[in-house]
């Protein structure tokens, strides 16, 4: 099923210029204006400029704030530390007639960029329920773009998403 699907997904890569643009869009860049969207969305809601020290940012709503980045970037530090573990080629040199739309250079199990996304995304559910679904939508199109581009299995992002949502679930009692 992991090869069924991943070559499903990679059949959209090299058919269209247009098509290949907006898969490495999902696959890249994609993220980053996720977390800051998120970042600008709360940092409005909550009306942060207010905030003046550090005691102020970690109470309240502030609080909530700093749990989701918290989780984005614990997930993404567990995914670096397993994939020195692990050792999984991208789908790109595990297989012969496989190109990736870009190069990564590290290893492919579990994926980091789906377990960033999905502990933002599952982080924001826990506390805003609308934006977390918008989150979640986001985590999806991240996960299918990094297949299509050939640099990662499908099991690599499940894995990643596994983690995030692990590690969102655990962090939302800090």
């Amino acid at each position: 099923m992991n090869s069924t699907l991943f070559y499903f997904l990679h059949s959209f890569a090299f058919q269209y210029v247009w098509l290949d643009k907006l898969i490495w869009f999902f696959a890249v860049p994609f993220i980053y204006i996720v977390i800051v969207g998120v970042g600008v969305y709360f940092f409005i809601e909550y009306d942060l400029i207010r905030i003046r020290n550090l005691r102020e940012l970690l109470q309240g709503k502030a609080r909530d704030v700093v749990r989701i980045f918290f989780s984005a970037g614990l997930a993404y530090g567990i995914t670096s530390v397993l994939k020195r573990i692990i050792h999984t080629d991208r789908p790109f040199i595990a297989l012969m007639n496989v190109h990736s739309l870009f190069i990564e250079n590290d290893y492919a199990f579990p994926s980091g960029h789906s377990a960033t996304i999905a502990g933002l995304a599952f982080a924001v559910y826990f506390r805003h329920k609308r934006l977390g679904y918008l989150c979640m939508a986001a985590a999806l199109l991240v996960g299918l773009a990094r297949v299509a581009a050939g640099v990662h299995f499908p099991i690599d992002i499940l894995g990643g998403y596994v983690i995030g949502f692990i590690v969102a679930y655990f962090s939302r009692k800090l």
